[in-house]
């Protein structure tokens, strides 16, 4: 039931004009609520999409540096009934208009809106999704950096040698999150969204 889109991602790349970069970062895979928007609970009404700050300074200075954006979602909602697919693909559209990043910023989407009772290849913790942007792009695990407001979302990373970042932006405890799951002190955490785009593009 998961669903994934891909995008023309060399017209975006193309429309920066940046040259390539030192950071070793090719690629960010972005968790959406509580990192990207705030986090509203089982959202579907696209019109209480709302960045956080500094998310679109955040994605410019990533989108400048020639970094590729990948979104990575779940949507338990869906799974439970409790909207349509087409409901989080509307937010995803709003989040998009909000951003004024161009058309469409994001090389690919991936949804997973399986409730985690349900089978799913992609529900987050799950690496599928970012084994296949590795795959496709003929990247290293280490060229891949998760950021995301929950541990899960850093699990992705801890799966498959790939760097990650945690935001303190979301609705969980992030910290406390981290230590139960063993990965206190392993990925760093920031408050603010443009700070951890910062920290990737100083990575070597």
């Amino acid at each position: 039931m998961s669903s994934t889109r891909d995008e023309n991602q060399a017209a975006r790349v193309t429309r920066t004009g940046v040259a390539a970069r030192a950071c070793r970062v090719k690629g960010l895979i972005l968790d959406r609520d509580g990192t990207l928007i705030a986090h509203v609970p089982y959202l579907a009404d696209p019109a209480q999409v709302a960045l956080l700050p500094g998310v679109h300074d955040g994605l410019r200075v990533a989108l400048d540096a020639g970094l590729a954006l990948f979104l990575h979602s779940n949507q338990s909602g869906v799974g439970r009934g409790y909207y349509p697919l087409a409901a989080v693909e509307a937010c995803n559209r709003r989040m998009i208009e909000l951003l004024n990043l161009g058309e469409q910023p994001f090389a690919r989407i991936c949804i997973a809106p399986e409730a985690p009772d349900q089978p799913s290849r992609y529900r987050k913790p799950s690496p599928a999704f970012l084994r296949e942007i590795l795959a496709e792009h003929g990247w290293r695990a280490d060229e891949l950096c998760c950021i995301g407001d929950r541990a899960l979302d850093l699990q992705v990373a801890a799966h498959t040698g790939a760097r990650a970042i945690g935001v303190a932006t979301g609705l969980e405890n992030l910290q406390a999150e981290m230590t139960a799951a063993g990965l206190q002190g392993v990925f760093p955490v920031f408050d603010r969204f443009d700070a951890a785009i910062q920290h990737v593009l100083s990575l070597t």
